[in-house]
């Protein structure tokens, strides 16, 4: 009877919880590293990636009214750190994780699927994961490893009026399974236009390539591809530099432009260009959000220093996408708290066309993006930038442009076919 009378009394001055569970925030998972060889690119990229999640918390309340965790665990670009961060946080509640690293992408890829958690893996990971059918639960929209190098030597056919026969072209790479990924399709290409082509592979971090280039200054090639990251680019930047060949012809794929890779050359990366899937600097509206609601309260992070770097344009616009496809999960489930299998619906079921890109502040930042069961890559469209040392900035110097899908699509078909038969994977039904 006391009870029942307290009870009353509280329910009366308005004091009275209910029962009714709190809504459970939505878990993004922050696999980052911010030390080792690589730790300055993937501090950016974190950064870009919290302060977009923080922004939506501070001005919307989170995603669908729902407040959104991003805990941070470091991975030292190592595949096992990696999964051990995975395996530390999976039973949080996570609903998506975005590694940055395609050697940890290929050490998840079983088990996000077998744990029914998305990964999404935008411009690296394994290629082949853009076919839904074989991949229910990996995306790598809104491009890969091979829509660059079909971009990349789309760009040249474009220098070279069309016709690159006779041409050579040299892939300086990465020795590691993110570095040989372009290789079977600039091969392929190599075919279909009629050009030389040559890899030369460095080892990491990539602090010596005196020997690589001493191997391009014999050989000439017309063009260089690079496919680097880390110190490896810079080295690469500066040896090009040095031996006299012309930066313009030097394209790198997205993870060797960053600001890091061009500033230690100086003014001899002046003209040196990379591939890109989104766009540069800070002049887009959102900027304008994040100072208001982050910078100017102490909550940006870094304290705010990398804004508007390429690799902090690129963390944010993973979040951006990550955060989209929560919010489109909320819509179809009608329901604000998330589980994984409902997040890869909201994945599938993406849409980021003009008209939404434009309320999100980002107004021809990316291109379009239209995903589903069986596309789990998206467009495939790729920009070419270049290095301004004077302005010490990346500039556009291309349109967005669009892989050679009759190429692409075949070696997408036939690499996810021998992983799911190397597997046992039966292909789903997609309706």
């Amino acid at each position: 009877m006391k009870l029942k009378k307290m009870g009353v009394a509280l329910l009366a001055a308005g004091l009275l919880v209910t029962s009714v569970p709190a809504m459970a925030d939505l878990m993004f998972p922050v696999l980052s590293y911010r030390t080792g060889p690589f730790g300055a690119n993937g501090a950016e990229n974190a950064d870009g990636y919290l302060d977009y999640f923080a922004l939506l918390n501070e001005r919307d309340g989170g995603i669908g009214g729902v407040k959104v965790q991003t805990p941070e665990c470091e991975t030292e670009y190592k595949p096992e750190k990696g999964v051990e961060c995975y395996e530390s946080t999976k039973g949080n509640g996570a609903l998506l994780y975005q590694p940055l690293s395609t050697g940890i992408t290929y050490q998840l890829i079983p088990k996000v699927t077998a744990d029914k958690i998305p990964m999404l893996t935008p411009g690296y990971g394994r290629t082949s994961s853009a076919n839904g059918k074989v991949f229910e639960y990996v995306f790598n929209y809104p491009a890969n490893y091979w829509d660059g190098a079909s971009v990349g030597v789309k760009y040249m056919l474009d220098q070279e009026k069309g016709d690159l026969k006779g041409k050579k072209i040299t892939l300086v790479y990465h020795n590691s399974a993110y570095g040989k990924e372009p290789i079977r399709t600039l091969e392929e290409l190599s075919k279909k236009h009629g050009f030389t082509l040559k890899t030369i592979p460095v080892d990491s971090p990539g602090q010596e390539q005196k020997s690589q280039w001493l191997e391009i200054r014999r050989d000439k090639p017309d063009y260089v591809l690079m496919w680097g990251w880390g110190v490896m680019n810079q080295v690469a930047i500066s040896e090009a530099s040095k031996m006299g060949f012309p930066m313009d012809k030097f394209i790198g794929i997205w993870w060797a432009g960053s600001e890091n890779d061009v500033k230690p050359a100086g003014e001899g990366a002046n003209g040196y260009k990379a591939l890109t899937f989104h766009g540069v600097g800070k002049d887009f509206p959102i900027f304008k959000d994040i100072e208001t609601h982050l910078v100017a309260k102490g909550k940006a992070s870094n304290g705010g220093k990398n804004i508007g770097t390429a690799l902090y344009n690129r963390g944010l616009y993973f979040a951006m996408l990550a955060a989209e496809a929560a919010a489109t999960a909320q819509k179809i489930h009608n329901t604000k708290d998330l589980t994984g299998a409902q997040m890869r619906d909201g994945l599938e079921a993406l849409k980021l066309d003009k008209a939404r890109l434009e309320a999100l502040g980002l107004a021809n930042f990316a291109p379009e993006i239209t995903a589903s069961c069986e596309n789990h890559g998206g467009s495939g469209l790729v920009a070419v930038q270049q290095w301004d040392a004077k302005a010490g900035s990346w500039k556009l110097v291309s349109d967005f442009m669009q892989s050679d899908r009759e190429v692409i699509d075949a070696l997408i078909k036939a690499d996810s076919e021998a992983f799911a038969a190397e597997n046992k994977i039966t292909p789903r039904e997609c309706k």
